[in-house]
Parts: C-alpha cells; structure tokens; sequence
C-alpha cells in the first residue's frame, strides 16, 4: 500500500503542524494549499485508502501512530494521554477574547518545562507551535512581555530544523507570501500584514499594561446590530490584552428616540455576546456637571446661545457663514441658556454652539451645536433637564472624566476627530487617544438604525428580531453562532481598511462551527413526495438505532424505521432511470426496475429491490428518504433572502425603492419521527438539504415544526 498522503488546507492558513510533524515522523506528506479556501478552513489528511482525516489534531493523531519517531505520540500511555490533552487544547487558541488567557495558562504551565509532555519534542509541540505561527494575535502577546516562557519554549521549537523547512516550504508554494512565524521566531517577522486578515498587531499610543481603558457607548434607541457587535468586541478585546478595563456606556443623550426596550435589549446582547464590562455608566449621570461645563463655556466667552432657524444654521455653516448670534454678550448668552435650561418656548428655540473656527476646511469645527432643547420625558430621568448635551459635546466629556485612555471610534468619524480633541480643549479635560477601525459594511444590508426603524414600523418586518436584519438578535435567530461572530470580528482586526464585505465568510465560519455537532436528519417536501416501493424489503417494518451524527456521538441517537414503502424526493425520483442502481443513505443499494409516470411526463412512484451487498462507491445518486408512517413529522422550511435588492446602497438612494418582497418563503415538508424532540434554539442538518435552526416546536399537524434555513457560505440565500 502507498505511504504518501495528502493534506489540502488554505493557502492563507497553512498546516504547519500536519506538515512538520510529518517531517519529524518520517511521513512523505504531499501539501496542497488552495488559494479559494476560505482562511478559517480546517486542514483535511487524505489517506491513500481513501479515508481522511478533518483538523490538525485528528491528522496529528494519525500521523504520530504511524510514524517512525519514538515518543512523538508520547512513550507510554500516561504520556499519550497528555499528547491527546493538548491537542484537544487547540480548540483554545482560536483567534478571540479568550486567546491572551490560553496563552496565559501555557506559559505557566511551561515554567519549569522544555516541552509540553515528556522529555523530547512530541505531537503536542508541533500542534501547539503551529497554531501560534499562523494566529497574529500571537504577536500582540509577545509584545506584552508577560508569557516569558511561553516564548522562550516557542523560539526553541520554531528553531527547529522541520519547523524551518516546514515554514519556508508553505512560503514557496504560495509564492513567497506564505506564513509568517510570530515575531522574534527565527527566519519570522515583525508583524503579519502579508495575511489576509485582520491584525492586532497595532501600537496604542500611550498604551500601558493594567492602565488602558476602552469603552463600548451604544446609544438606546434601537438593538444592537452586527456592526456595534464589532465595535463591542473590540474594544473588549483591547481591554482584556492590556489588563485594563472596559466601560459599557449608554449614550442617552436624545430622549426623543430612546427607550427602555433598545437599553434592555443590549444589555441581553452583550450578555449572549459574552461582554461583560467592568463599569457600565449612562452619559445621563453626567447631565448635571455637563450643564455646568455649559454655563462655565458661556461665562468664557467659549460657547453661546444661537436661535438661527436650523436650516439657515446648516447652510450657513457649510458656506462658513458666522451667525449673527456668535458675538453677542456673555450677558445676553447667559439669558438665553437659562431659557433653554427652563425648556421654555423661547429657550427651544435656541441651541448652544461650540465657538470653535467657521472658516475651518474641516467643517465639523464650524461652531458645532453642543446642546439642544428636548421636552420629551428621558426614559432614566424623566422630566428633570430640558436641554441635553449632542453626542459631539458628552462624547469627548464623558471619556475624559470616566478614565477612557483609548477612543475607538469607525473611520467614518476621521473628520470628527479634530472635532473631539477641540472639544476637549475647550472643555478643560484630558486628551483621549483615539484609535480608528473600518466600520462593517455589508453587501444587500443596510446597518443604519434610522433606516432599520423605518422597516420595522413599514411592517417589512417582525420585529427587531426578525431573521433577516442584521441586528444580533435577527442573525443569533437566523442560526449565527456567537463564536462564529467571534471569530469573524477578531479575524477583521483593527483594520483602516473600508471594505463592502459579502455574507458568505461569517456564515462559513458558522458552518465549521456547527457542522461537526450538529444532530443528521431527513426531510422530504410535503408537495412533493414520490413513492418508492421495494419489492423485497422488510416483511414488516424494522427499527435501528443509529447515532444522530457519525462522527459526534454527544449528539446522541436516533430511530430509524426501515420498510418496504418509502417517500422519495420527486426531484430525486426524476432523476433516476430505469435498471439504474441507487444508494438509499444510511440503508444500503437498491435497484430501480420501473418508474410510474403521470400524463405530464411527471414521475409519481417507483419499484425497486434491495440490493444491500451493492457498493456505495459504483453509484451516482445517493438519495435520502423516509417511510411511509404515520409518525413522521410536519415542518415548515423557512427561506430566507435579502431585504435589500442593491448590492451597494449609495447616499442618495431611497430605500422604499430598493426592498426585496420576495425575501420569505416558506415550504411544507415532511421529517422523521425522531424530530419532534427538536427544542426552540436547535440547530440541526438535513440531509442534503441544508443547516436549519429551529424557532418553533412541534406541537401537532396544524402547528408543525418551523425551520430557518442557515446559510453555509455557499448556497444562495439570505446574507450570503
């Protein structure tokens, strides 16, 4: 039999650990890096046999058993068992919040040791350095200088001849970009700004270790959607890295579209995202001492009080047009604010403005409104202020006196930025640092609350919840998994870059994550079903119990019932022809000797036999079906589609124009017995058919079992 095996994986992500610990095994391993791979595709080891193995820690365990180096699968069992703890441990060092703690428990764990397990370099040095090379959040944690000996042992095994070669041979097959070692491993770089991913591999200006503090400040006045979900975990996550500390914020500053509803629904957010910040605050509680930095900007001749028509102040503003109000006394501004502090007629009729620089080229310094009238009831204070401070004025206050070392704010705001640190001048505090990111922008989807509210009270929609928007809650009800979204943030980094994404990476990195747990099982469409017969089938019907997925037996077990009548697809039972032998998934072969056709040419039954001593190898259809008894069960399969028919939204398009009616559709279907146990919040596969989740249980014939569909980053459908 042939020795040499094959491992495909992404070019973007190579399988250093499979790779060189072949070379250590003595193992000829052929590497077949596929550049349309997405990056998060796990690595796949062909066997000549035709078996394969999925992920590094599988291919390793195949590997290290059948290579020629003593101990590399650890030299008695108690050291194998340590083997398989580590490889196991991989699963730990995915990119994410959680990764600065994995490399924190390493370290330790190192202290005293020169490898993981054993006396010499096993499977788990190899697993454990190649999952390090290829994440660049490594980088970030070498810099930090706390996981010594993490590093110490990571520079002896990258030094090792294999690991070189390994590296370099990954290099040249993609062409001289390949992977990077971490920095300060020999023949590696700096950073890794040749990988198509995100980096953290960034300087925070003025950054000190314990002493960095972010904050995450929502606005209440809608549910989070997948773009502050970035913004969440960024900030979170370069909190955690620097030991410092995050602040959840409610930027309550427009009790004109703000509610308790949207501040609950973030809190639940933030919970399921796994956020959890160390001080949460409302720019509320600050209301109080901003009304007296009001008064105190008055007084110094800083701010005062215009009731220009807002119109006339808007053009006025982008002509660099000085109000007529912007000079006038301290006394008469004082009056003014008063006015406006009481809510009176006369006071909402004014605004407060920032004296900043009208003939500025930036024009957000153009004597910017810093505080507004509203007499609508605050959902925390109630009726207490009439005048609120805008988000340009509290924003830059609000940071400096709650201790934010580090603003990160989307490049959308690069010209606020001038904007924020005047502000602050003005305001007597201390400068904040602010860091720029891309903000998310997806094709077919629209992120802006205004517009989301718009289609939630146009009735296009449920609810903020619904399925098809792009809030947390619509994707998490769609099937996304946190982790997934996780993933998919920190693998975007702290990029500048703006980019119109397409769905289709988020939602395969969701199907890597559900696809090795999630329970098999069969459906049939309700309108058309076809029947198949078997001539020599079971006398009377037979039940097996199977495992509900292969390769994962926490899923469980199912029963299955086999028969000699059963439903086909019709789309199956028209692609069949007559002799031709068939697969019958999870039973065996069958033939098919005659196909019963209706006027129309439509296929409406089939005869066949079993043939179980067949080879599923020799044929070309393999169908799923189900038989023909009374407990199979009643599902709705829910589609799902963009809400959007534009690929890219431009400013002056309108919206009423560009939704999709056609973005729901639904199908009845028949499944089998075993998924009436399926509970609200199940993520399930049918075979052949897709990944669904489901939102509604069985509960009878006239209330059957709702299924949403989940993209897998291939199939059309919604977000993807």
């Amino acid at each position: 039999m042939a020795t040499k095996l094959n491992v495909r994986y992404s070019a973007n992500t190579p399988a250093l650990a499979i790779l060189a610990g072949a070379r250590l095994s003595g193992i000829e391993v052929e590497a077949n890096p596929d550049k349309n791979l997405p990056k998060e595709t796990v690595p796949i080891l062909y066997l000549p046999t035709g078996e394969e193995f999925v992920g590094t820690g599988m291919a390793l365990r195949y590997i290290a058993r059948a290579g020629k180096c003593d101990g590399f699968y650890g030299s008695d069992a108690l050291l194998s068992t340590q083997v398989d703890q580590w490889l196991d441990f991989l699963s730990c060092l995915k990119p994410g919040s959680g990764f600065p703690s994995a490399c924190e428990y390493v370290n330790e764990y190192l202290a005293l040791r020169t490898f993981l397990v054993g006396n010499s370099i096993t499977a788990a040095d190899v697993a454990i350095w190649g999952s390090l090379t290829i994440c660049p959040q490594f980088n970030m944690v070498k810099k930090g200088g706390k996981a010594p000996h993490l590093t110490r042992w990571y520079d002896f095994v990258a030094s090792k001849p294999e690991m070189i070669a390994t590296v370099e041979q990954c290099a040249a097959l993609k062409g001289g970009s390949g992977p990077k070692p971490a920095a300060g491993a020999k023949g590696g770089a700096k950073d890794d700004k040749g990988s198509s991913g995100g980096s953290f591999d960034i300087d925070l200006i003025g950054a000190e270790m314990g002493k960095v503090v972010t904050r995450f400040p929502p606005e209440p006045s809608g549910y989070l959607h997948i773009g502050h979900a970035k913004a969440a975990m960024l900030n979170e996550y370069f909190a955690r890295t620097w030991k410092g500390k995050l602040i959840v914020r409610f930027d309550d500053t427009n009790p004109s579209k703000e509610s308790d509803e949207f501040q609950q629904s973030i809190i639940e957010d933030l919970a399921k995202l796994g956020i959890v910040g160390d001080m949460v605050t409302h720019t509320s509680d600050h209301f109080d001492k901003l009304l007296e930095v009001g008064e105190k900007l008055i007084k110094e001749g800083k701010m005062y009080i215009d009731n220009t028509p807002v119109e006339q102040m808007r053009a006025e503003r982008m002509d660099g047009i000085e109000s007529k109000c912007r000079n006038q006394t301290v006394e008469k501004n004082m009056e003014l604010w008063k006015e406006m502090v009481k809510g009176s007629e006369k006071g909402c009729e004014c605004a407060a403005r920032f004296k900043m620089d009208m003939k500025a080229d930036n024009k957000t310094l153009r004597d910017p409104v810093a505080y507004r009238c509203n007499l609508t009831p605050h959902h925390q204070t109630g009726t207490k202020y009439k005048v609120y401070p805008t988000y340009d004025c509290a924003c830059p206050y609000v940071d400096a006196v709650e201790g934010v070392t580090h603003a990160l704010r989307t490049s959308e705001y690069k010209d606020r930025e001038a904007q924020y640190i005047w502000a602050q001048k003005l305001m007597g505090v201390r400068k904040v640092h602010i860091w720029e990111y891309s903000r998310l922008n997806f094709v077919n989807t629209v992120l802006s609350k205004r517009k989301l509210q718009w289609f939630v009270d146009q009735k296009h929609v449920s609810s903020w919840t619904d399925p098809r928007f792009p809030t947390v809650q619509g994707i998490c009800r769609r099937g996304m998994q946190v982790e997934a979204l996780r993933e998919f943030m920190l693998l975007q980094g702290a990029s500048k870059n703006v980019n119109l994404m397409e769905w289709d990476k988020l939602w395969a990195i969701n199907k890597k994550i559900i696809d090795p747990v999630c329970p098999r099982h069969t459906a049939v469409l309700a309108g058309a079903k076809v029947p198949f017969t078997l001539t020599n089938g079971p006398a009377s019907p037979e039940v097996v119990i199977v495992p509900r997925h292969k390769k994962h037996p926490a899923a469980g077990q199912k029963a299955t019932t086999m028969m000699k009548s059963l439903w086909l697809d019709a789309v199956d039972a028209g692609a069949v022809k007559e002799g031709e032998e068939i697969t019958l998934m999870d039973w065996g072969n069958a033939f098919v000797r005659s196909i019963q056709k209706d006027a129309s040419g439509a296929v409406v039954g089939l005869t066949g036999e079993l043939h179980l001593e067949g080879s599923v190898k020799n044929t070309k259809l393999k169908v799923t079906w189900l038989p023909q008894i009374d407990d199979l069960v009643e599902l709705k399969l829910v589609e799902l589609g963009h809400l959007i028919t534009k690929k890219k939204i431009e400013e002056e398009d309108d919206i009423v124009d560009l939704v999709n009616t056609e973005s729901w559709s639904e199908v009845a279907a028949l499944g089998d017995a075993n998924m009436r146990s399926i509970a609200k919040g199940d993520v399930i596969q049918i075979e052949r058919k897709g990944y669904y989740i489901c939102d509604e249980v069985y509960m009878g014939p006239s209330k059957p079992l709702v299924l949403f569909n989940i993209p897998d980053g291939r199939t059309k459908g919604m977000m993807n």
